[in-house]
C-alpha cells in the first residue's frame, strides 16, 4: 500500500470543500479569539470580577480558561465557587460554557490545520504515529484527558488532526468535565479552602503550564540550531 493511502486513512476528507469564503472563516477566526481575550483581559483586569461570587462569572471563566492552551486554571475557580454553592449547581454552570469554548477550540484549531503553511507538519512520521495512535481509542482517549490532570489542550489539535467528529468529540468532553467539575466543587464545598490557598494554587498552575511551554520552545529551538548552521 502507498504511502498516499496510507495517508488518506490516517486523514480522512483532509480537504473537504469550504462552505464559506475565506475572508469569512477569517472574520470568524479573529471574532472569536478577541471574543476570549476580551473576557481573559475583563477578568485579570477586575479585581471586583475576581472576588465575585456571581455564577456568570464562573460560566463567562470557562472560556479564557478552557481556550485553546489555556492561559488561565480552571480548577481554582471551581473550587472557589463551590465553597458558596452546591457542587450540582457549579458543574452546571460551567459544563455549557466549556462545551460552547470546546465548539471554538475545533473551529479553530480547523482553521489553523487548514492552513497551507500545516501541510508539511501533517506529513511528518511523529504526527501519523500520533493520530494512528489516537485513533485506536479516540473516545477513551479524550474522556480519561478530560477527566484527570492530565494536560488536555494537545488534544484539541489531534482531534482535528483526526478528522474527529465534533458530535463525538463534545459528547467526550461533557462525559469526562461534567464529573470532573463536581468533584471539584464538592472539594471545595467540603474543606472550604481559603482564599489565599486558591490564589497560591492559581499562581502555581500557571508557573507550571508556562515552564512547560517553555521548555518545548528550547526542544525546538535546539533542534532547529543545527539545520541552521
Amino acid at each position: 500500500m502507498g504511502p498516499s493511502s496510507n495517508e488518506n486513512s490516517i486523514f480522512p476528507d483532509s480537504k473537504p470543500e469550504s462552505k464559506y469564503p475565506p475572508w469569512i472563516k477569517t472574520f470568524l477566526f479573529a471574532l472569536q479569539i478577541s471574543f476570549v481575550l476580551a473576557l481573559l483581559i475583563v477578568w485579570i483586569t477586575s479585581n471586583s470580577l475576581q472576588e465575585s461570587k456571581s455564577l456568570w462569572v464562573l460560566f463567562f471563566y470557562s472560556f479564557p480558561s478552557e481556550f485553546l492552551i489555556a492561559t488561565v486554571p480552571h480548577e481554582p475557580v471551581l473550587l472557589y465557587f463551590g465553597k458558596f454553592y452546591q457542587p450540582l449547581t457549579v458543574a452546571l454552570v460551567a459544563i455549557p460554557s466549556t462545551l460552547l469554548t470546546e465548539i471554538l477550540n475545533y473551529s479553530t484549531f480547523k482553521f489553523i490545520t487548514d492552513l497551507r503553511i500545516f501541510t508539511k507538519l501533517k506529513e511528518k512520521k511523529a504526527i501519523h504515529k500520533t493520530v494512528q495512535f489516537f485513533n485506536k481509542a479516540p473516545f477513551g482517549t479524550l474522556w480519561v484527558a478530560g477527566i484527570t490532570p492530565i494536560p488536555f489542550y494537545p488534544l484539541r489539535f489531534l482531534v482535528v488532526l483526526a478528522r474527529y467528529p465534533i458530535h463525538k468529540y463534545i459528547l467526550a468532553v461533557f462525559l469526562s468535565r461534567f464529573p470532573r467539575f463536581i468533584i471539584l466543587a464538592y472539594v471545595g464545598y467540603k474543606i472550604q479552602i481559603p482564599d489565599y490557598l486558591l490564589i497560591a494554587l492559581f499562581v502555581a498552575l500557571i508557573a507550571i503550564a508556562n515552564i512547560s511551554i517553555l521548555r518545548s520552545l528550547r526542544t525546538q529551538k535546539r533542534k532547529g540550531k543545527p539545520d541552521a548552521a
